[in-house]
């Protein structure tokens, strides 16, 4: 990881991130076969009529020293042919376009995989660079959870067992009754964790492609492009840590490798993008599948820290499984595993309905964000008349200020939270029943 002075004087740097994946010097240090990259070079050239050095540097990702050795042993095989300079100046880069012969052999790369882009980093590589970004390196501290939770109004108690369990790293179960924020915390961990990691686009198993990285979850570090970084491999993103949420679409086979026959390329499972973050299971128990069965295919990952993926000729091989999972759910433990698998949850959380304290402080909170005032006396009226017999909740507040805003608007009335239009929000938003 040198870099000379020169670079220290002509950028302003941030300090370099031992963890940083540095480039490949060498066709073997990129822990690929030549013969793989080889292929993956011929079918970067049959994307268009002619390619340089740097071009398939660019596609594929890797240092320009080795795109030429690439290069020079496709021309070699006589896949390549010279089309002369890319410019008129004399040290611009030569074109090089696919031969007869090239075209053949690009075709039969395609067949055998269709993927075409940034060379993949080995299961090596990846295992040991999420292993250096564990997210069991990261402490969150009371003021960062605190900081995460703004806007919510939760006990001092419930705050108190969050800290140590995010802290953790580990696996957690929030429950209780619904609408009281499970969600709403589970979510707030992106706000937890400030490190970035770095993220492959793709890995290569046993010479098949897994893409691994995924705009959908996976968010570049905004000023990326800002910092300099000496030699970097350009074949890994820095991203922040990622979250993903699955709810009643999740299902076992997302959990394992999915096989695309047409381009055989597969696509890594969800819990695997997550490494290095965390992986949030909403409404726990009202996935098509039973819980305990989700809890069972998990018992090995949670308790050991790994996971065995199956590519579809049979081959089994192990990845890390580095992440906080949070699973949130309104359903009792007791329905949803036995003492065994809610074993494998280390940390279980009791989210309660709000005290009379806390949802009038909701309510007003949400009342001031809506512009809707609000009668003190009248709204202690309405809660000691609705809620002497029902359990309160956290969402109650909203639901019933955006009826009372809607109607008022249509009636072209003031907007407030009167006992009146109170009473009417609650028979328009709640079942009799």
């Amino acid at each position: 990881m040198q870099h000379s002075p020169e670079q220290d004087r002509e950028h302003v740097v941030t300090p370099l991130d031992p963890r940083m994946p540095m480039a490949p010097a060498s066709i073997e240090e990129t822990g690929l076969e030549s013969s793989f990259l080889l292929r993956l070079a011929a079918k970067c050239a049959a994307e268009q009529d002619t390619i340089t050095a740097s071009h398939l540097a660019d596609r594929m990702k890797l240092p320009k020293v080795l795109a030429n050795v690439l290069i020079k042993e496709l021309v070699k095989l006589a896949f390549l042919e010279a089309r002369g300079l890319a410019g008129e100046d004399v040290r611009s880069d030569i074109r090089y376009a696919l031969s007869l012969k090239g075209f053949e052999y690009a075709h039969a790369a395609s067949r055998q995989s269709q993927y075409v882009g940034p060379a993949p980093v080995s299961l090596d590589a990846f295992c040991r660079q999420v292993n250096l970004q564990s997210i069991h390196d990261e402490r969150v501290t009371q003021e960062r959870l605190i900081e995460s939770l703004e806007g919510l109004v939760l006990s001092p108690s419930l705050i108190e067992k969050l800290g140590p369990a995010m802290n953790s790293g580990r696996s957690i179960l929030l429950y209780g009754p619904p609408g009281n924020g499970k969600t709403s915390i589970a979510e707030r961990t992106s706000h937890l964790f400030r490190q970035a990691i770095w993220v492959p686009y793709a890995i290569e198993v046993g010479g098949h492609v897994i893409s691994f990285y995924d705009e959908a979850v996976h968010q570049p570090v905004a000023d990326a492009g800002a910092i300099f970084y000496p030699k970097a491999d350009q074949r890994w993103i820095e991203c922040r840590r990622p979250v993903i949420k699955t709810g009643g679409e999740l299902t076992l086979d997302l959990l394992d490798l999915t096989f695309n026959e047409g381009p055989n390329v597969y696509e890594a499972p969800v819990h695997l993008k997550a490494s290095g973050g965390v992986f949030i299971i909403d409404d726990f128990g009202r996935q098509q599948v039973a819980p305990q069965s989700l809890i069972n295919r998990w018992i090995v990952p949670l308790e050991r820290g790994y996971d065995f993926l199956t590519l579809h000729t049979g081959k089994k091989f192990k990845v890390p499984f580095d992440e906080l999972v949070v699973f949130s759910t309104n359903i009792a433990p007791k329905d949803l595993s036995d003492e065994a698998g809610l074993r494998r949850l280390k940390y279980k959380i009791f989210v309660n309905t709000p005290s009379r304290d806390e949802y009038l402080k909701i309510f007003k909170s949400y009342a001031r964000d809506t512009a809707i005032d609000v009668d003190d006396f009248e709204l202690n009226l309405f809660y000691d008349r609705k809620y002497g017999s029902m359990l309160a909740s956290c969402y109650h507040p909203k639901y019933l200020l955006d009826f009372v805003g809607s109607y008022c608007e249509f009636n072209r009335m003031p907007k407030i939270a009167s006992l009146a239009t109170l009473e009417r929000a609650w028979e328009g938003v709640f079942t009799l029943e």
